[in-house]
C-alpha cells in the first residue's frame, strides 16, 4: 500500500524556499516570447529582494525579458521544487554592478567582468511556490504579489 507522506507546514515551505534562494545557486530560467520559450541552466545570487544572474546582451533570454519582462525560475528537482514568477527589475550593465556581488556571482560560475557582451539581469520575485510532490499542491503558494504569505492561499 502506498503511503502519502505528511505535507510540510506553511512556515516549512517559505523556510524551505528561503534557504533555497540563499544557498543554491543553479537555476532553470525560462522565458517567452514572439520567437517562442526558451529555457536555459544558469548560476545566480540572491541580493536582497531579487535573483540576479548574467548572460550575452544579444541573447534570446534577454530579448524575451526586453519584450515581456517577465520569467520563469525553477530550483531543486521535479520532485521537490521552488517555482518563482518573476519580473525584470532592470538590466544591469556590467560595470554598474557592486564589487561584492560581482564576486559572489564569479564564485559560482564565470565572470562576466571578464567576458564583453554579457549583462547582469535582476528578477523580481511576485509569486513563489513549493511543493515536494502531489500531497503538497493545496498550499504550496507561499508568496504573492512579491510578499511572502503568513498563510497559505491554495
Amino acid at each position: 500500500m502506498l503511503t502519502i507522506p505528511t505535507p510540510r507546514t506553511h512556515d516549512e515551505r517559505v523556510a524551505a524556499a528561503r534557504l533555497r534562494l540563499e544557498q543554491e545557486f543553479q537555476m532553470w530560467l525560462s522565458t517567452g516570447g514572439r520567437a517562442g520559450p526558451h529555457l536555459i541552466p544558469v548560476a545566480f545570487v540572491e541580493d536582497g529582494d531579487t535573483i540576479v544572474t548574467a548572460t550575452g546582451t544579444g541573447s534570446r533570454t534577454v530579448r524575451h525579458l526586453q519584450e515581456t519582462g517577465r520569467a520563469r525560475v525553477a530550483l531543486g528537482t521535479t520532485s521537490d521544487v521552488v517555482m518563482i514568477d518573476a519580473t525584470l527589475d532592470r538590466l544591469v550593465p556590467v560595470p554598474e554592478v557592486a564589487t561584492e556581488l560581482a564576486d559572489r556571482f564569479a564564485a559560482v560560475s564565470h565572470d562576466p567582468r571578464q567576458m564583453p557582451g554579457y549583462v547582469y539581469l535582476r528578477l523580481l520575485p511576485h509569486r513563489v511556490q513549493v511543493w515536494n510532490g502531489f500531497h503538497e499542491f493545496p498550499g504550496r503558494t507561499v508568496m504573492l504579489e512579491g510578499e511572502w504569505l503568513p498563510h497559505p492561499v491554495d
